[in-house]
């Protein structure tokens, strides 16, 4: 029996490896990704954590060893200068995620950023510990760590929010994107269980976790090493979204806004990250029961305990794929929170015994790594949701509505602080080796970080955008792409087979019945079963999406935009009230109803704004601003501070022409391109013939 064990793992293993060989240049089929970008995707990710892992450690918390117990600055303090910094950082985050949908670079839409922003990481968090604020007198050193903690967070945000984006858009496929995190993710939780083992040893050697000389000798050496890495590994990755060929129009900020405000995906995963901030409150009883319980003499062995707990991470990295196939997104995600609640209650009971303690740290670790995969997921599924739902795909505009959280922040943030010092912590740290005061305090914060957790869950009850829904929805956006690249004369090979494969799966299940199969039959008859329904599934939103225009509702849209476009970009809807209010009182009964009352009301808003907007600034508006403004705005020379903001407030007054001229014709431009898009549908037997011919080469 163990002889044909080992036979079997045997197998397995050059199974595996002759897998990797094969697929290591070029994907296998149905993937995006070959296993060389995968290698390369894991030792980037090292590099990431390196470079920013302690550059992200410097926060404006109570819980930071850094400004909080080494610095010596009071929670409350703290709070306040971190509600200051997120509103200097609102329009910086605006300006931010402006940028990245509105400037593609060489080398794609987020990659850049990351190349460009480590180095200044780098050297700002190295000068940030080797300020001398041992001389400095409290003022001089909050306003101190204020400045360079923006100046920092100015380039982290753009580095952060860059790789979290790059990694939601290497393939546009939901599953092979949670196999692709999984296993880079096992590669790259090295770094921080590598800086979690030896930066507490280090400290234990040195001066303590509670002392500014500890990050000096630290920083330089963990964020140079890490820039290195990851300079050298982000060369060889790409990113893939699926869109038409032609330049796309730039996204208007407003425009934006408005259109992301109504996804309803988008505000449930808000919703639970409004209030995730109580259920951190626990985070600081690990360290702190190490530091200064028991008089401080286990401090040495946090390294030990951090390498023992990390590797809880790495399970769940391994299993999440299968997890996320077995439960689904949503339902892991519920899953590991209702755990998390439980584990938080037997820590209220236990948090005493520093064993107990670490037990209880080993599987929050492990479940929260399913969260943490599964949240970048679910984000990158509601951005792929968005661009099927409206047909701009947008990735920055997402940030902006992210600021409502930071103004919330505004009055949460001063939670934890204010119980922090209510219950005797200012500015002297070393309170904390009174074991009464801490424990104390330790219930508190384990309480509401329970009750936080419960919040938390609820949002995701809400949830319903299923795997198989979303590979539907892809799916429709590559048939989307392949018609009007059809229609720009740049289709490719590649790209017709794809779509045209897709097309023939949707014909071939469209209308028919889902498979019914009693439990008890074999597994393999339960899957087949099962990935019928599905495929099933998928051809119902996939034909829709072909037949929309030969529907009812989607006649009387494109007779509309056929009235629209004859009406002419110039027309003046001054009924455009009226025919708002007529079509509110449209009949909504039946799902055809529905779907053509909600278009009669979106119709009617469009030509609403677009009346308003011309009473406003008149019709002068409806010319194109020329576009010569530009080139002589961008063309000016600078020589002094008053020449730069003049060229500033040109070229914004620019940008508010240009989105008052497209808003006040958009009536007429959106019937131009559902007319353009249903004469692209049209050409489906052409291309059916395309792939049949390029079938018998």
């Amino acid at each position: 029996m163990e002889k044909a064990t080992k036979t079997n793992l045997v197998a397995k293993a050059k199974n595996f490896i002759s897998t990797v060989k094969e697929y290591w240049h070029e994907p296998a089929k149905g993937n995006y990704i070959p296993y060389k970008e995968i290698a390369s995707l894991s030792g980037a990710g090292f590099g990431v954590y390196w470079t920013v892992l302690l550059a992200a450690a410097i926060g404006l918390d109570a819980s930071n060893f850094i400004v909080g117990a080494s610095i010596g600055l009071r929670p409350k303090d703290l709070a306040v200068m971190l509600i200051v910094a997120n509103l200097v950082g609102i329009p910086i985050g605006i300006f931010r995620s402006w940028y990245y949908d509105n400037h593609k670079m060489d080398g794609g839409k987020f990659l850049p950023f990351i190349r460009k922003t480590g180095l200044p990481i780098v050297i700002i968090s190295t000068i940030f510990v080797w300020l001398p604020y041992e001389h400095m007198q409290y003022m001089t050193k909050a306003v101190v760590v204020w400045f360079m903690y923006m100046l920092l967070n100015i380039f982290l945000c753009f580095y952060n929010e860059s790789y979290t984006y790059f990694q939601q858009i290497i393939t546009p496929d939901a599953q092979e994107r949670a196999n692709v995190m999984s296993i880079s993710q096992v590669i790259y939780s090295l770094a921080p269980t590598i800086t979690g083992l030896f930066i507490p040893l280090i400290a234990g050697l040195t001066w303590g976790l509670n002392n500014i000389w500890t990050y000096r000798v630290i920083y330089p050496f963990f964020t140079v090493a890490g820039l290195i890495i990851g300079t050298i590994f982000f060369r060889k990755v790409r990113e893939r979204l699926i869109l038409p060929k032609k330049q796309p129009e730039p996204v208007r900020f407003f425009d934006a806004i408005r259109e992301v405000a109504k996804n309803k995906y988008y505000w449930i995963i808000q919703a639970a990250a409004w209030v995730v901030f109580l259920e951190s409150g626990y985070g600081v009883v690990l360290g702190w029961s190490f530091v200064y319980g028991h008089g401080g003499q286990y401090e040495p062995s946090l390294g030990l305990a951090n390498t023992i707990i990390g590797n809880a991470a790495l399970w769940s990295m391994l299993l999440c794929p299968f997890a996320i196939k077995w439960m689904g997104k949503r339902n892991l995600l519920i899953t590991a929170n209702a755990t998390n609640i439980v584990l938080l209650l037997i820590l209220y009971f236990v948090y005493k015994n520093l064993i107990l303690v670490c037990i209880i740290w080993y599987i929050n670790s492990f479940i929260n790594t399913f969260w943490n995969i599964v949240q970048h997921n679910i984000s990158a599924d509601m951005r792929d949701y968005h661009q099927w739902k409206t047909g701009v795909r947008v990735d920055g505009m997402f940030g902006p509505l992210g600021m409502i959280g930071t103004i919330i922040g505004f009055f949460t943030g001063m939670v934890y602080p204010t119980i922090y010092e209510k219950m005797g912590l200012l500015e002297d740290y070393n309170v904390l080796y009174n074991d009464t005061m801490r424990n104390n305090l330790f219930e508190v914060l384990i309480l509401f970080s329970a009750f936080g957790a419960l919040l938390n869950l609820i949002p995701f009850c809400f949830y319903d955008l299923t795997e198989n829904k979303h590979k539907a929805y892809v799916d429709v956006l590559k048939i989307r792409a392949m018609f009007e690249n059809h229609s720009l004369g740049m289709l490719e090979d590649e790209e017709l087979s794809s779509a045209m494969e897709i097309i023939h799966e949707a014909k071939e299940n469209y209308g028919k019945e889902k498979v019914t199969v009693d439990k008890k039959s074999d597994k393999a008859l339960l899957r087949k079963a099962k990935e019928t329904n599905l495929a099933i599934e998928r051809a119902s939103i996939i034909m829709e999406d072909l037949n929309k225009f030969s529907t009812k509702a989607g006649k009387l849209r494109l007779s509309q935009a056929q009235e629209d476009m004859e009406s002419g970009i110039d027309h003046f809807y001054e009924d455009a009230y009226e025919l708002l209010k007529k079509a509110k009182s449209m009949p909504k009964t039946t799902k055809e109803e529905k779907e053509i009352r909600s278009d009669a009301i979106r119709n009617a808003r469009i030509k609403k704004e677009s009346y308003s907007l011309t009473l406003r600034y008149g019709k002068d508006y409806i010319t194109p601003p020329d576009e010569s403004r530009k080139e002589e705005i961008l063309s000016r020379e600078a020589k002094n501070f008053a020449d730069s903001m003049k060229i500033r407030h040109d070229l914004k007054r620019y940008l508010k022409d240009v989105s008052v001229h497209t808003r006040i014709i958009k009536p007429y431009t959106d019937a131009k391109n559902l007319i353009a898009q249903a004469e692209n549908y049209t050409h489906y037997e052409e291309l059916e013939e395309m792939y049949a011919a390029l079938e018998t080469i």
